[in-house]
């Protein structure tokens, strides 16, 4: 599992008009093959009158998965350009789908890798970016009179507050950077001069918005 990584957001749409055509950049995080063709064939279906329904898509952790596909647009003029947008975002996990609408004036082959690479670009803005952190679920438990300072330590320090659970002793769940257990075990161990017990659990990734 990468420690790190951006993806988008979710899923959404953004419209843009170049020389009377439309461009409607459909986003949306996929994780497997099988989501993102399945993504591509749902805006195909829901526009199968457009003109071009061009297709990119990166997956994996080391983007193993790279698919672009011009769908009777010049060959190199769509998908690439789409799939360099991904690429220079540094996004994985991410499908695009550029439903074009011909407005009559043709744009040449720069303006259309312009144009597509431009939906794509401004589509990922609205539908927003965010990093992936692989955290470590750390469990905190001490009795009653600890939580008042572990809890306000806690909210003034670097490491983010899941949860509290309250039952016989105060049990604190804390995300933490995998490379800061140790650090955070130790500074947890000298705020309460050891009482208390520190136990690591299960990694998730914590989202944190970029754009």
């Amino acid at each position: 599992m990468l420690p790190q990584y951006y993806t988008v957001k979710g899923q959404g749409e953004h419209e843009i008009n170049i020389q009377k055509s439309r461009f409607i950049a459909h986003i949306h995080r996929a994780e497997t093959e099988e989501l993102a063709q399945a993504f591509i064939q749902e805006i195909k279906k829901k526009h199968w009158d457009a003109t071009h329904n061009c297709s990119a898509y990166l997956i994996g952790e080391q983007n193993q998965i790279q698919k672009a596909n011009d769908d009777g647009e010049p060959s190199g003029t769509a998908g690439i350009p789409m799939l360099e947008v991904l690429k220079k975002r540094d996004l994985k996990d991410t499908v695009v789908v550029v439903t074009r609408y011909f407005g009559g004036i043709k744009l040449g082959a720069g303006g259309l890798i312009r144009a597509y690479g431009k939906s794509t670009s401004e589509g990922i803005n609205a539908v927003g970016v965010v990093e992936r952190k692989l955290m470590t679920i750390m469990h905190v438990k001490a009795d009653y009179t600890w939580l008042g300072k572990l809890e306000n330590e806690l909210r003034s320090s670097i490491y983010q507050l899941k949860e509290i659970h309250y039952s016989d002793q105060v049990e604190i769940e804390v995300y933490v950077e995998q490379a800061q257990t140790d650090e955070f075990t130790d500074w947890m161990t000298d705020l309460t001069n050891g009482q208390t017990e520190i136990a690591a659990g299960e990694e998730v990734y914590l989202e944190t918005d970029v754009v």
